[in-house]
């Protein structure tokens, strides 16, 4: 089975949601929707379930068009950031439900349940109202009942944004277990790019919405499309300065030369944006050949294993994740060391000109 969207744009007044979306879902893999709040996420979801028609273009299934067909006749199940269960059914019950809608005999929505309750570790808490589990929990139970469901197309919709610290950690690491079990496509939207990096599966970029970019995860993350696209795929922000290059030499924003190696080495003159990664730029010189910032501390954020350092530089405004604890205060003077082996680097209309080795 696939799921594909096809030249679908979707606008409400004057505003565009979906501009123009061509993407395909293939059957037992794990989609992942990653894009800033208003990016369209939701908006593509709600195309692919059919609770909204597109402005123009079309879904498909296997090559039909569904475009005009209600979500009820669809084989679609959808889980949102809140809790959504029924509070007054047990655990049990709260599974069985689209199985008793489906009118499956008692035998089978027992076996269901019970398989469903023990994928996601829930066999225990079956007697149970949803009021007496905790926040993680409950969003298994109702991940179970999309999952009892037997729906070739899974949406999950931020489904672990309203959860703390923990369980969000705990259900990050089950999910792709669970994802593998049920042979369904599903599509899981999330603002995190740690999030997505650690699913797996494909991840498509979202934009103001458009689609920048779908493939591997770990492709997308290593050699994006575009400017955009690696601005999305990237937490802390991406670090980016404007360059001018001449001949074997750059010129930094702060006018200061410094030498064209690394990925910039070969490339013809002209003006590039340099993107850097926070963990790709470090607080000392590793290499004769990484390049100076000079600048100053506008914050340190001690997270205990490493230190995120935020350095305002003339115009740039970058940060710094570098291990360990550096308590260096605001308004400190600082240098950090650009690697040009690590950079991406991008032509003046965003496209990608080069990328680091994997292992950057």
């Amino acid at each position: 089975m696939s799921v594909a969207l096809e030249h679908a744009s979707k606008v409400v007044g004057r505003e565009t949601h979906i501009a123009d979306v061509s993407i395909t879902f293939e059957r037992s893999t794990l989609n992942v929707l990653l894009g800033p709040t208003l990016s369209g996420k939701t908006s593509l979801m709600r195309l692919l379930a059919g609770l909204d028609r597109p402005t123009s273009g079309r879904v498909l299934v296997d090559g039909r068009d569904m475009t005009g067909v209600h979500v009820r006749d669809r084989s679609v199940a959808m889980v949102y950031q809140q809790f959504i269960n029924y509070p007054t059914l047990s655990v049990y019950e709260n599974i069985a439900s689209p199985l008793r809608v489906q009118r499956k005999d008692k035998a089978e929505i027992d076996k269901r349940v019970r398989q469903a309750a023990e994928m996601l570790r829930l066999t225990p808490m079956l007697e149970r109202t949803p009021l007496q589990l905790s926040g993680g929990q409950q969003q298994r139970c109702a991940i179970a009942r999309a999952v009892v469901k037997g729906a070739d197309l899974v949406l999950l919709d931020e489904p672990l944004a309203n959860l703390d610290y923990k369980l969000r950690e705990e259900l990050r690491e089950e999910l792709p277990r669970i994802f593998a079990e049920t042979g369904a496509i599903f599509v899981y939207a999330t603002t995190e790019p740690s999030e997505a990096l650690l699913l797996g599966g494909n991840t498509a970029t979202l934009s103001e919405g458009r689609l920048v970019q779908f493939g591997p995860t770990a492709a997308v993350y290593r050699r994006p499309v575009s400017l955009r696209s690696a601005e999305t795929f990237s937490d802390p922000p991406l670090n980016e300065m404007t360059v001018e290059k001449r001949g074997d030499e750059i010129r930094l924003p702060s006018g200061r030369p410094a030498a064209a190696g690394g990925m910039l080495a070969g490339l013809a003159d002209g003006t590039y944006t340099i993107g850097v990664r926070a963990h790709a730029l470090g607080l000392a010189r590793r290499a004769e050949s990484d390049i100076e910032i000079e600048g100053t501390v506008d914050v340190t954020e001690i997270t205990g294993s490493e230190s995120f350092v935020h350095v305002h530089a003339g115009r740039l405004k970058w940060v710094a994740l570098a291990p360990g604890v550096h308590e260096i205060g605001p308004g400190a003077p600082i240098s950090v060391f650009v690697d040009p082996q690590a950079i991406f680097v991008f032509s003046t209309d965003g496209r990608l000109v080069a990328a680091p080795a994997a292992d950057r």
